[in-house]
């Protein structure tokens, strides 16, 4: 019997000018709100004080935006990175541009706009990806642009990491 294990994209598989679609969507609740911003220790009212936030312009509490940044990658993993990623090297051009609330459901997806083979890693690449984060109505709540590290195919395999 043949095993087939889940894994992401090796360097050489990414494709440039393509958009990943990564399904399914996640509803996002008052539970994931409060449990995450509280975990995280940040005490901002626009996420934990219904009546406070409802005195503000948006009228209700607003959804943590590293939550939002969160899921928008996590959602990437299994389709991009899982088991080929060597390292996270970091983020840029983070937005938010419209509010997630509860009850939303947060659709992901993620475009290849660079990458390169490491001039100092041999059997690795940098790519370069930006991730958007849509409501249920189509509507961009977040962006951002990340960079990671990656195994090629025959480095990772050279590697025992088959």
């Amino acid at each position: 019997m043949k095993n087939v294990e889940q894994r992401g994209l090796y360097f050489e598989e990414f494709d440039l000018d393509t958009r990943y679609l990564h399904r399914p969507g996640r509803t996002v609740t008052e539970t994931d709100n409060v449990l995450f911003t509280t975990l995280t220790m940040n005490s901002q009212a626009l996420h934990l004080d219904a009546a406070w936030a409802a005195t503000q312009p948006f009228g209700q509490r607003l959804m943590n935006s590293m939550f939002t940044l969160s899921t928008i990658v996590g959602a990437s993993v299994t389709q991009l990175t899982q088991g080929t990623i060597v390292a996270n090297l970091g983020f840029s051009d983070v937005s938010f541009p419209h509010p997630l609330f509860h009850g939303d459901t947060l659709y992901s997806e993620t475009v290849v706009t660079g990458k390169r083979l490491s001039s100092s890693r041999p059997g690795q690449g940098i790519v370069t990806m930006e991730h958007t984060g849509r409501n249920q109505d189509g509507v961009i709540v977040a962006k951002a642009t990340r960079s990671a590290l990656v195994w090629t195919r025959e480095a990772h395999d050279a590697a025992g990491n088959a």
